[in-house]
């Protein structure tokens, strides 16, 4: 479920042990599995080894907190602790290697079970889904198409998933971190996007949503990826340093509205 933060409550993740691995989810290009831990909760697992790495853990943390603020649902996300042992009995060679891989801290987002994804349109005057596209507009995400909406109605509710395609922008930091202006800038195509006939109503509520965010809501946001996942770049060689690097680009883009989509006329 959607987690409550109240004012001066830690955001750091739960950490959960994995005791059992499910079943693959073989729709997603980066193989995530079911597992169960030792909270007796059952988890959808991102795994740290598979091949984009934690940056995208990283993204999945960042959006998810962003939403949560914005007044969306978004599943309960946990550090998964993955024991080396649990690969000795899995069967499948590409799960065995995934497991081997991603040994210790990685992402788990709370399973909703009987959930089922969205296929239908939503209303050009849903508040709910104009939040949702100027999160991605915000956020640059790239993955909430018709083919590919990431989302699910569970007891009747939207809720949001899959944010890894977001914050591109640190995908190029192998040189060490690039210049936020230029992300700040970087306008997002709406076109094919699930709530494409929202971009209206996501311009009217711009105001309302963007007062809602800033940078200590950002700083807190970061507070909760994991150390290990923060991995060092030329530049910002501590975790500490990287967050305050994605900060920085989450400031700037909020004082732009390049991103935001234009209402067609």
């Amino acid at each position: 479920m959607t987690a409550d933060l109240p004012t001066g409550v830690s955001t750091r993740l739960q950490t959960v042990h994995v005791t059992r691995y499910v079943t693959p989810l073989r729709e997603g290009g980066s193989l995530p599995g079911v597992v169960e831990g030792d909270d007796l909760g059952t988890y959808v697992c991102k795994f740290r080894g598979a091949g984009q790495g934690a940056k995208v853990l990283v993204a999945e943390v960042i959006v998810s907190g962003l939403a949560t603020r914005l007044g969306l649902r978004t599943p309960r996300l946990v550090v998964l602790d993955l024991d080396p042992e649990l690969a000795r009995y899995e069967a499948d060679e590409e799960v065995q290697d995934l497991l081997n891989a991603s040994v210790g801290p990685n992402l788990g987002i709370d399973f909703l079970p009987g959930s089922f994804g969205v296929d239908g349109q939503v209303a050009t005057a849903d508040d709910e889904g104009a939040k949702v596209l100027w999160l991605d507009a915000f956020t640059a995400n790239v993955d909430r198409s018709w083919r590919n909406p990431n989302l699910l109605l569970w007891h009747g509710d939207l809720w949001v998933i899959d944010h890894g395609a977001s914050l591109y922008f640190h995908h190029g930091w192998q040189a060490g971190v690039t210049d936020p202006a230029r992300f700040a800038a970087q306008p997002w195509d709406v076109s094919g996007h699930v709530f494409e006939t929202c971009a209206r109503r996501a311009r009217e509520l711009d105001d309302e949503v963007a007062a809602l965010l800033g940078r200590e809501v950002f700083a807190q946001v970061l507070a909760a990826v994991p150390d290990v996942w923060l991995e060092p770049v030329p530049g910002a060689g501590t975790p500490d340093e990287l967050r305050a690097a994605y900060v920085d680009f989450l400031v700037a883009r909020l004082g732009t509205r390049q991103w935001l989509p234009e209402v067609a006329r």
